[in-house]
């Protein structure tokens, strides 16, 4: 009985799986090596997380922005459609309201002098940087014609499709209506082939299209002249920035030293077919989209982008690879962030402290947006002194009998 006792107690039982499975052999299962099990195990960056979650927020009161300014009777609209609206401009999380009130330095909540319903619109101070931003992006006409032409350089007949390059619009700070402002009023620079498609006119020319110097090899001559490196290490190499708290595994930083002496045909340089199959093939091919990927980025204004957006790029410039993995392939030159429910890529050699290091005009009108966003509720006393000013300036140019517009005149009709 005591023996009996002891196979069958739960406490004191020394098989597991039973007396009859002891001589079984179990298997050991190899830990799965994919790139989503990469992004949940890297090195991650709490400021460039922080970066793609605001950046996030403010995507979403830009395409709220786009649905209010469709409207003909003027930048506002009640909250009862703006419900409706929200869950099409990527409002998921929160409600309309709850969303209105969390930003009062873009958002102007009031009630309508002759429905009596709870409506919104923008704010001055935020109409006023949008506005900035278009102009700026209008007076950069000559820099938009640039970008599209190193785009069409990069490619692999000097032809890429007009969806991939609208969808990455704002990211380019390229015009909203890019096709008549700069391809069809530079017709000796780009041509229309199809609805969709454009081409570089001069793709024939190899004189047109080897002017131009990838952003990494100005890095590349400030590393040879000041860091006094030889010309074999700095030649083919790529900045490199790992996040605080990356590992370093044993052999990792002689393959990055092998790596980074691999030869590759540069971005605006032309190849007729890269061999994937002869010695060290696939390490130049996998190189010559890294070069492409960072000076695509290096296009940007934010130096960052969305994967799903990148992706649509890959025919076009002859990059087709998995560009999940092979970013993450890469932690030192590119960080993908999943922060605000898209996985966003940034180029690190171009962030220090979660600011860009080299900012531009569009970029400083955007963070201007964002400390609009980040204001809360604070510093709200001043929005209502804005607005009292506001209304007795229009009481006085009623007063003095000077036009006043957007319905306002049904105020001092329904106060008499």
């Amino acid at each position: 009985m005591r023996i009996i006792y002891r196979f069958t107690s739960k406490h004191h039982f020394p098989f597991p799986r039973g007396p009859f499975t002891t001589t079984l052999q179990t298997r050991f299962r190899k830990p799965a090596d994919t790139a989503q099990t990469r992004i949940e195990t890297r090195t991650r960056d709490p400021k460039l997380d922080l970066i793609a979650f605001h950046h996030r927020r403010l995507a979403l009161v830009l395409s709220l922005y786009n649905l209010v300014s469709t409207k003909k009777r003027g930048l506002f609209v009640s909250l009862q459609l703006l419900s409706r609206w929200a869950p099409h401009a990527g409002v998921d999380t929160l409600t309309a309201g709850e969303f209105l009130r969390k930003y009062p330095h873009v958002f102007e909540v009031f009630t309508h002098p002759v429905r009596k319903n709870s409506c919104c619109k923008f704010t001055s101070n935020f109409v006023k940087l949008l506005e900035l931003e278009d102009e700026i992006v209008c007076n950069m006409e000559d820099v938009s014609v640039i970008k599209m032409r190193k785009i069409l350089s990069m490619s692999v007949n000097g032809r890429v499709h007009l969806h991939a390059i609208r969808l990455m619009r704002r990211e380019l700070g390229l015009p909203e209506n890019f096709r008549d402002l700069i391809i069809r009023k530079h017709s000796e620079i780009f041509r229309m082939i199809d609805c969709e498609i454009v081409e570089l006119v001069d793709w024939n020319d190899n004189e047109g299209t080897l002017s131009y110097l990838a952003e990494v090899e100005k890095w590349r001559e400030r590393e040879y002249k000041d860091k006094w490196l030889s010309e074999f290490e700095v030649k083919y190499a790529f900045p490199i920035n790992f996040p605080t708290g990356f590992k370093i595994v044993a052999g990792f930083k002689e393959k990055l030293r092998n790596w980074q002496r691999v030869s590759y045909v540069k971005p605006y340089e032309r190849v007729e077919k890269v061999r994937v199959r002869s010695c060290g093939g696939v390490d130049r091919y996998e190189k010559r989209a890294v070069g492409i990927i960072h000076e695509l980025l290096c296009l940007t204004v934010e130096k960052m982008v969305e994967v799903e957006r990148l992706a649509h790029f890959r025919k076009d410039l002859g990059i087709e690879v998995n560009l999940r993995e092979l970013l993450l392939k890469h932690p030192g030159i590119f960080y993908i962030s999943t922060r605000g429910n898209a996985q966003m890529v940034f180029l690190r050699e171009a962030y220090v402290g979660g600011c860009l290091v080299e900012p531009n005009a569009i970029y400083d009108v955007r963070r201007k947006m964002l400390e609009l966003m980040l204001l809360g509720h604070r510093n709200t006393r001043e929005l209502r002194e804005q607005e009292e000013a506001e209304i007795e300036r229009k009481y006085a140019n009623s007063e003095n009998g000077e036009a006043i517009k957007n319905g306002d005149f049904v105020i001092p009709i329904l106060e008499s």
